[in-house]
């Protein structure tokens, strides 16, 4: 069951949602609906010139005026009903891309959360198609003010006409009210259950792309494909119950709204017969009555708004994420200190870093190693500042990440990713992403640095090809984002498994250009391979979402649980080998040298 609107979170944003994008819009709408109105309008007046003419003609008595009146109205109807046409579509452009450009903010703003709540492939479904529906919302609530009018408009002519054309009318007035409150409420209850089925096929369907290669090794393209259909049976349902209700509500419409059109002609009949009518009149009231029993409009309209609401809802959903708020304060010079105090993280109810306390000097380099699950990659992003932890605190120099502003932050920390987004119009553009204005020089001194020069050079146009026509393998893509990390310089670099893909001339090219940095950068590292957490001035060994301890590569690799981090079958070459002296045990206290060791 849905929860009612006031203790329901998600609705109270759809609400706020879309009275803002109805602000947005406000001018037009008032267009459309005064537009709507006078067509609304035109088309009341039509029937009772039409009557005058009729009775004129009938009397012989001169009727040009009347019947170019007629002609009139008509064109004018016409003129209307194409502009309300026009402003509809460019009311929902403009709400739909409002409402686009809103929750794409939010979801950037949210960050991996919102990703890892809802799913990318069913974050794109609501964006895309559900920011559509609701964007009718403004236009639909103006067009349905008009549709309305056109019924209380027919019944008011009626009783112009004579009083009893009217009561009649409204005796039958509640079934079509009842009619119209029972279309709105199983058509938004029906939208909303095929609007979240098209959201899970969408989710398994970006799973499937993404995983594209591993579904043809395996062989499984059927299987894969009939996961990603498995709701829709359920989507099938719930649009054939959306079509049983308007069906439902249509025929119930043209049961009902015949027996009061009947009736009306029936009385206008025998007012007739009595010269209480006249012939035109009777014609009038015959249209007014028409008119009043116009379900199918306004059934059409409600049954568009409650999509539109559905959507909304999912919309709003999406709004409950809160967004990430940052500070004012500045950075103080420093050279980058890194601390983590009594940081706890949870994902999925389930607790992935527990009181985590690490101190790095700027200037050093700390390498995290660990086993799978072990929240190394949790503990880079928080480090800076891609998620908040549930508990502790992250200070860089001093100053607490929650209390620094966006500019000085994001100024402040550069990432590279195992697998980089290589976001911009060419190549040049996707290394200097988040610069200013990044110079020329600055991107090529960036990718030689992080040895992309030379592949670069060999694109078709160089620096100037398009990303997407960029063909590279996984350590070349590993590269570039590794360049723009470099070009992105700041006091703090946090590598997440960035050297994967690698191979371990370019890695060890890298890592000591890293290294090579100066004081003025601290880098923190996320390893898999033992090479590299030995060019490491320290290594922090994540073990069950504690810090097991802090030391010297070749001090922990003593120990047979640190050895089995890297795999048995380790390359002595690449890892130095425990040579079984005294060498004192390493430090678990979280502190980090600044000369390449550990200190107490």
């Amino acid at each position: 069951m849905t929860p009612r609107g006031d203790d329901d979170p998600a609705a109270g944003h759809a609400r706020t949602l879309l009275r803002t994008a109805t602000r947005y819009s406000g001018s037009r709408c008032v267009v459309l609906c005064l537009v709507s109105t006078a067509a609304t309008g035109a088309g009341l007046l039509l029937p009772a010139v039409l009557g005058r003419a009729l009775d004129l003609v009938l009397a012989h008595a001169p009727a040009t005026r009347w019947v170019l009146c007629c002609a009139g109205l008509v064109l004018l109807l016409g003129l209307l009903d194409a502009a309300q046409t026009v402003l509809t579509g460019t009311v929902d452009a403009r709400t739909t891309a409002w409402l686009r450009r809103r929750l794409t903010g939010h979801v950037l703003g949210v960050g991996p959360r919102a990703a890892d709540r809802f799913g990318s492939g069913d974050l794109v479904a609501r964006l895309v198609g559900n920011a559509a529906e609701a964007g009718t919302t403004p236009a639909a609530r103006a067009a349905l003010l008009a549709a309305l009018a056109g019924p209380v408009g027919g019944v008011i002519a009626l009783a112009v006409i004579d009083w009893w054309l009217a009561a009649v009318f409204l005796a039958g007035a509640p079934v079509l009210a009842f009619l119209l409150r029972a279309v709105s409420r199983d058509t938004s209850d029906s939208a909303s259950r095929y609007q979240q089925a098209q959201g899970r096929i969408a989710a398994a369907l970006a799973e499937a792309v993404e995983g594209v290669r591993t579904v043809r090794a395996a062989g499984t393209e059927g299987r894969e494909a009939a996961r990603v259909l498995r709701p829709l049976p359920e989507l099938s349902r719930a649009g054939h119950r959306m079509w049983r209700v308007q069906g439902r509500a249509a025929a119930r419409a043209v049961a009902v709204a015949p027996l009061l059109q009947l009736a009306v002609v029936a009385v206008a009949g025998v007012l007739l017969t009595r010269d209480r009518l006249s012939v035109g009149e009777v014609l009038a009231a015959s249209r007014y009555a028409v008119l009043a029993t116009g379900v199918g409009v306004v059934v059409g309209r409600l049954a568009g708004l409650a999509r539109a609401r559905a959507a909304a809802r999912r919309l709003g959903e999406v709004g409950t994420e809160p967004a990430t708020t940052y500070g004012d304060r500045r950075l103080p010079a420093g050279p980058g200190r890194l601390e983590l105090r009594g940081v706890t993280a949870r994902r999925g109810g389930r607790t992935v870093l527990d009181g985590v306390d690490l101190d790095v000097p700027g200037g050093t380099t700390l390498a995290v190693v660990g086993r799978s699950g072990s929240g190394k990659s949790l503990l880079a992003a928080l480090a800076g500042r891609l998620a908040d932890p549930d508990g502790g605190e992250i200070l860089l120099d001093g100053v607490p990440l929650r209390e620094l502003g966006h500019d000085d932050l994001r100024g402040a920390v550069g990432y590279a990713f195992a697998r980089p987004a290589l976001l911009g119009g060419t190549v040049e553009q996707a290394i200097g992403l988040g610069l200013a204005a990044p110079s020329p020089a600055r991107v090529r001194k960036a990718a030689r640095t992080a040895r992309a020069d030379d592949f670069v050079r060999r694109l078709p146009y160089g620096y100037g090809t398009p990303v997407a026509d960029a063909q590279r393998s996984g350590g070349e893509s590993q590269r570039l984002g590794l360049a723009r990390a470099f070009a992105h310089g700041g006091r703090l670099l946090i590598l997440d498994d960035a050297l994967s893909s690698l191979d371990t001339v370019t890695e060890r090219h890298i890592t000591d250009s890293l290294l090579g940095d100066g004081p003025g950068t601290t880098r923190l590292l996320v390893a898999h391979r033992g090479a590299t957490a030995a060019c490491a001035d320290a290594v922090a060994w994540l073990d069950g979402g504690r810090v097991r301890a802090v030391g010297r590569h070749e001090e922990l690799w003593r120990l047979p649980e640190y050895r089995a981090v890297f795999g048995d079958g380790a390359d002595p070459a690449d890892t130095p080998a425990a040579d079984g002296g005294s060498r004192p045990a390493p430090d678990t206290r979280g502190t980090v040298s600044g000369e390449r060791g550990v200190t107490a």
